[in-house]
Formats: structure tokens, sequence, C-alpha cells
């Protein structure tokens, strides 16, 4: 079988090796055309990511779309960036969950940074033998805004670091030991002090966190968002961090990516931006390998695809 994957070498070669298929690297964005002979598609995002309501208008479907494919896998979990005609010609499987490891190690460590500030604490010099104290992580409330497969990664080692965690989801909570589900985004910021948006983006989610919500959020709350930019109201949360019920944001995600030059959340002493980031890495890449090579062997003998959009 052929396969045509959109992916970086590395994912290539491993995908060769695990499945003893024939991988064919192919451009990045819609494709123009595909060898006959290929089966599957791997795609990465076509366009980037960005707010929904601003999109940029879609391309349409090539000719002799969707060529001789059976499937298509794509890398994101999301579906909001690839155009509709894509999604709904063939059976398509989404990366739900490969990355959901390394993005809650990721939100792990920004809580590490925000509390301990250990970059602080380093010294070069015996006259800056000085102690100081820290404060605890342990008994404090982490929020989940989505309890997906992200947010349960997340809990899972909340919880083991001694953290109280509550949780937001759209279906109707699920008994799980540990998690106290809320009923409202408000509660959710009432009681967390690290809140994590892990949402997909929706036009239910979209600016999900606004002046009006943000009004209800504990003082000092460190917000950290490693779902989509479209989750919050960018001039809510810098009027929330100038009066201090926002004491800390940090970004892995913005609207647009990258923000432009001069964007205030570059030179803001109390928000931290990256470039979209958290999901990045070899660990993630494997088990996307793992999910393809699963999701084959469902093909061959006739079954659904996992996480299908």
């Amino acid at each position: 079988m052929l396969i045509a994957s959109q992916l970086e070498p590395f994912f290539n070669t491993a995908l060769a090796e695990r499945l003893g298929a024939e991988v064919l690297p192919v451009p990045r964005g819609a494709p123009a055309a595909l060898p006959a002979e290929a089966r599957v598609l791997i795609v990465a995002p076509m366009f980037g990511v960005w707010d929904l309501p601003h999109l940029p208008e879609p391309p349409d479907a090539p000719e002799g779309w969707p060529f001789g494919l059976e499937w298509i896998q794509l890398v994101s979990s999301g579906t909001d960036h690839y155009p509709r005609w894509f999604l709904d010609s063939l059976p398509v499987s989404t990366a739900r969950g490969v990355a959901a490891g390394p993005i809650a190690e990721f939100v792990i460590g920004t809580i590490f940074e925000a509390v301990k500030a250990l970059h602080t604490v380093w010294i070069d010099d015996p006259q800056a033998w000085r102690t100081r104290p820290f404060a605890p992580i342990e008994g404090t409330t982490l929020g989940l805004l989505g309890y997906g497969a992200i947010g349960r990664a997340v809990a899972r080692r909340a919880l083991g670091l001694g953290m109280r965690v509550h949780a937001l989801r759209r279906s109707a909570p699920a008994a799980d030991e540990g998690i106290v589900f809320v009923r409202s985004v408000e509660e959710l910021l009432a009681t967390s002090d690290h809140l994590v948006l892990a949402a997909p983006a929706t036009p239910q989610t979209r600016h999900i966190l606004n002046a009006d919500s943000l009004r209800a959020a504990k003082p000092g709350i460190h917000i950290i968002n490693v779902a989509r930019g479209s989750l919050i109201d960018d001039e809510a949360l810098l009027e929330a961090l100038a009066d201090g019920r926002v004491a800390r944001a940090t970004l892995d995600t913005t609207t647009p990516e990258p923000l432009p030059a001069g964007h205030p959340f570059y030179s803001h002493p109390r928000v931290r931006v990256s470039p979209h980031t958290a999901a990045i890495g070899s660990g993630a890449r494997l088990a996307l390998v793992e999910k393809v090579a699963a999701n084959l062997e469902r093909h061959r003998q006739g079954l659904g695809l996992l996480d299908p959009p």
C-alpha cells in the first residue's frame, strides 16, 4: 500500500518501518494531485490555526479528488483548519489523544514555572546566598475547561501533585475519581488557581473567556491556553490582567498565529507566549505512527476508524 504523507522525514521513516509500507512525501496544503496507487493521505493542517469567524476562503477540491484515496488521517485533533469538502469526501480519522502526554507535561511545567520561578533561584555569587520561600502547588486547584484526552492527561498529573481538580465538559460528567465536575465556566473560574483551556474551537467556545465570565475569576488566577486562541477575548484578558483578577497568562496558542509585531502580549510582564509548540515532539509523532498502524489494520478488516471527527 502506498501512503502519502505531509509530515517530516523522521515521521515518514518511522511509519514506513512500522507498517512495512511505502511512504511518499508530498507537499503540505490541499493536494493538487496524488499517484493513483496512493490509498492513504496523512495530512497536516492546511492553513495553520485561526479564529473560526475569520477563515480565509478555502480552496475548491482539486480536479480528480479524491484520486485513489480510501481514507484520510489528520495529524491534528481539531478539524477547524481543513475545508469542508476535504472532511466530507472520505472516511477521516483524527489524531485525538496522540499529543495529550506532551501537552500535559507542558502544562505542568508552566505551573511549576509560574509558582516556583526556579530561574530566579540560581546564584553565581556568594553575596547572593539568601534563602527565599516557595509557594506551594499541593493543595491548589486546577481547573480544566474541556475534559477530553488532554484534560484527562493533565488531571492525572495534577492529582499526583496533590492538586484539587475541577472540570467543565460539554457532555454529562462521567464518574472519575478525584475530579469535581462544575456546572459553568464562571464556577470554574471562581474556584481555580490555574485554569487550563483544553476545549475545541467551536462557535459555542469562541471567547468563552470574556469580560463577563472573567469577572467571576478567583483573584490571582493563572490561565493556560493549549487549545485555540479563539477561546479568549484578548481585550478582556488584558483588562483582567490590568486589574489583578488574572495574575498570569500562559498562551501556547493565540489568534492570529503568529501575533503581529507590537501586540501587547509580547511585552506584557505577566504574559508568556509560546509558538503553538506544546504538542510538538517525537513522543507525539511516534504515538501518531501507532494510531495510523491501528487504523490501517481496522481499515483492512472493514472496521470503523479510530477517532473520527
